[in-house]
């Protein structure tokens, strides 16, 4: 809407004044099924004080709910707006009007802007690397570039989400944080992080030692477990490279145990890839 710019804070969009916040996420694929059958299924009732509101999208139907709520000691109407996004994700619109912004920003236009949402199925891979803390130079073939969190966690694979991702090599690349300074603390610090991957189970570690990557300290920790819908056998590596401050640049390599070989120069390359901005 006009008098709106990009924010600096979050994904989306705020006035000036912050009194006005619209926010652009994922939710899971199914979502959007979800909330469009029980929005079929709703009764017309006057017992009901939320109701969800349907509006055409150039992304298709979209379906929206507007209510009075208190954001501090505020008041303030919030939108929730949720959109087809295909099998990998649906996409979500959060607006937040404070009551003093009420008469600029009516529900009319917010509606108006609703109705603009647009879906793009694959975001050009430089556009997504544009946003990370560090740049990568080196891609190793992977055949599948997303983003996992805005600015956060970039996804490299060779499968996709139809197929399952875990049973080809993939790479999650992004930062940790409240990481130690100490050698020895640092150590425990890789394990216990290593032991943490998201999706890993029955994990074991079968390495973990101190290395140098790109001329800072860093840590390689390697294991085996378990991944995926179809329990594919897995042979994951985990480097740390640590800088000045509390935050360390994580890289996880996972692939099926067979792929090893294969994969993990691959790896390494996408890996000594990796530069800060």
């Amino acid at each position: 809407m006009p008098g709106l710019t990009e924010s600096q804070s979050f994904l989306g969009f705020e006035s000036p004044g912050h009194g006005v916040k619209v926010l652009l996420a994922e939710l899971p694929g199914p979502a959007y099924g979800e909330v469009e059958a029980a929005f079929k299924a709703l009764p017309d009732s006057p017992a009901i004080k939320v109701k969800p509101q349907s509006v055409e999208t150039p992304a298709g139907t979209a379906y929206y709910t507007a209510e009075d709520a208190v954001a501090g000691t505020d008041k303030v109407r919030r939108y929730s707006l949720i959109v087809p996004g295909g099998k990998a994700f649906s996409g979500y619109v959060a607006v937040q009007i404070a009551d003093s912004e009420a008469t600029n920003f009516p529900e009319d236009a917010v509606r108006k802007m609703l109705s603009t949402v647009t879906v793009r199925p694959e975001v050009p891979v430089a556009e997504q690397i544009a946003q990370m803390p560090f740049d990568v130079r080196e891609m190793a073939d992977f055949k599948k570039v997303r983003m996992l969190a805005p600015g956060a966690a970039l996804l490299l694979a060779d499968g996709n989400e139809d197929t399952g991702i875990e049973a080809a090599p993939f790479m999650v690349l992004g930062l940790i944080g409240s990481v130690p300074e100490q050698n020895d603390d640092r150590a425990r610090f890789a394990q216990q992080a290593a032991a943490s991957i998201p999706g890993l189970r029955e994990a074991r570690i079968t390495s973990s030692e101190p290395l140098r990557i790109d001329s800072q300290p860093g840590y390689e920790t390697r294991l085996e477990g378990i991944s995926g819908k179809d329990n594919t056998p897995v042979t994951v590596v985990q480097w740390l490279r640590f800088g000045s401050s509390n935050v360390a640049l994580r890289v996880i390599g996972s692939t099926p145990r067979d792929k090893w070989a294969e994969a993990f120069p691959r790896f390494r390359k996408v890996r000594d890839g990796l530069k800060p901005r």
